[in-house]
């Protein structure tokens, strides 16, 4: 059996990728793999299917003999936390991200609230395959009661980040995405004495991440323009994700955060080796601007998990991914896109500056497209000839190298596409460089496959 992880927990679309079976027998083998008899905590966004798969994860974890908390709706930061706050073995978030509502995921967090480790992934992974031989599993009646008391502890905890600062006379919108965020965001901005306006803020699976939240900008743009707010925030499905929007439309994404909060930090002598962990999807300007001013940018694999591993090795306090998914010190470097608002506000508010204002003396970036090639076929389950051609072929072309250019290509780790970024200085040569490379790209594959199939 293929393995069920890819870079972020498990994904797929619902009913065929991730069914209630697997469901129910990762939860079972989680159970099974947990010595510590803590109560496991569930959380999910707002997916149809949610309810569905937190059933079946709640089913088997009682089948293992563990108990488990049902938080409910929640954003995944709220797993980790709450996991540490209250001593628990184990979290499991159910959520496909920024995803369309076709899909959904399950994301695994161990006793420390980090996502589990490759061993841990290999040892559930074997469980689920020794338990697809067997027929059936006792099922016990269960309650799904949620825990709403929880969901305090952790929305009090991203208002105390904030120290003795509020948000009083700071008009902001936020558009929730009908994910995660609509159940907390407006009021932690509330009771911090914004002036909010929230768009997509109904609970409903059916529309999250569609033409809104932190991968669809528009919809925050319009609100800012016809509402004359100060700054806007946009939340991806589950809450662990924000891009930020000034008055005027200026986008700030995880970059721009980056750099001017790491500046802050810099300026305050707080920032370890003056270092920021990012990803191979940061932009070149970003690099070089934060070069110049005595920084340093470490790149890692896209993905928080790598992310947070070089933190980890470094001994950084703050890094993230251009898709504004940020870890700070802060919360034990737990992406959490409404901590990251909070922060962003509360430094606007600190230095007594529009977002506008702080975001023009960010750097300027380099000109940069990310096209996608649709694959017919998940690149995990090719055999190992034809991915490993695949695979050379990407070093090749990723060996086109010209002064002042970057080009960086991968396979999704969530959706059947193969993403090819290129930046440089000059517009045209982005373009041109970015067809080019699509172009081969996509007959090396053809060829490659039909060859091996």
């Amino acid at each position: 059996m293929e393995s069920i992880f890819g870079t972020d927990g498990i994904r797929g679309v619902f009913n065929k990728d991730i069914t209630y079976s697997l469901a129910f027998n990762i939860g079972y083998a989680l159970g099974l793999s947990l010595e510590n008899n803590n109560p496991i905590l569930i959380g999910r966004d707002t997916r149809i299917s949610g309810e569905i798969l937190l059933e079946a994860i709640a089913k088997g974890l009682s089948a293992s003999g563990k108990n488990f908390i049902n938080l409910g709706i929640c954003p995944t930061p709220a797993i980790p936390f709450l996991i540490q706050n209250k001593k628990l073995s184990s979290g499991i978030m159910i959520s496909a991200s920024h995803n369309p509502p076709k899909y959904n995921g399950i994301k695994i967090f161990d006793h420390d609230g980090k996502k589990i480790t490759k061993n841990t992934e290999n040892k559930i992974q074997k469980l689920i395959e020794e338990l697809n031989k067997q027929k059936s599993f006792p099922k016990k009646e269960i309650s799904l009661k949620k825990d709403q008391k929880l969901m305090d502890i952790y929305t009090s905890s991203l208002i105390q980040t904030m120290g003795n600062e509020n948000l009083n006379g700071m008009k902001i919108i936020l558009d929730t995405c009908f994910g995660s965020a609509t159940i907390c965001a407006k009021k932690i901005f509330q009771d911090l004495g914004a002036d909010v306006k929230v768009i997509n803020n109904s609970e409903n699976g059916l529309k999250i991440n569609v033409n809104c939240g932190s991968t669809h900008l528009e919809p925050l743009k319009k609100a800012l323009e016809d509402n004359a707010a100060d700054m806007g925030f946009s939340f991806d499905g589950d809450a662990d994700r924000v891009i930020g929007m000034d008055s005027v439309g200026n986008v700030l994404d995880g970059d721009h955060i980056l750099f001017l909060w790491g500046r802050e930090l810099l300026g305050q002598k707080i920032l370890s080796n003056n270092l920021l962990i990012s990803t191979q999807m940061a932009n070149l300007g970003f690099e070089k601007a934060w070069n110049k001013i005595g920084g340093i940018l470490h790149r890692t694999d896209v993905g928080d998990k790598f992310v947070y591993e070089a933190i980890k090795k470094k001994k950084a306090i703050l890094g993230g991914e251009q898709s504004g998914h940020i870890l700070s010190k802060i919360n034990n470097f737990s992406g959490d896109g409404i901590l990251t608002a909070l922060q962003i506000a509360k430094y606007c508010k600190k230095k007594n500056i529009t977002l506008n204002h702080w975001l023009k003396s960010s750097f300027e970036p380099y000109p940069q497209k990310l096209t996608n090639i649709n694959l017919d076929f998940n690149f995990k389950k090719i055999d190992e000839k034809a991915k490993n051609l695949i695979n050379q072929t990407i070093e090749n072309l990723q060996a086109v190298y010209y002064e002042n250019c970057r080009v960086y290509i991968r396979p999704s780790g969530t959706e059947p596409v193969m993403r090819i970024l290129v930046e440089a200085k000059n517009e045209k040569k982005v373009n041109s460089l970015s067809i080019e490379l699509t172009n081969k790209l996509s007959l090396e594959i053809k060829k490659i496959l039909n060859i091996n199939y």
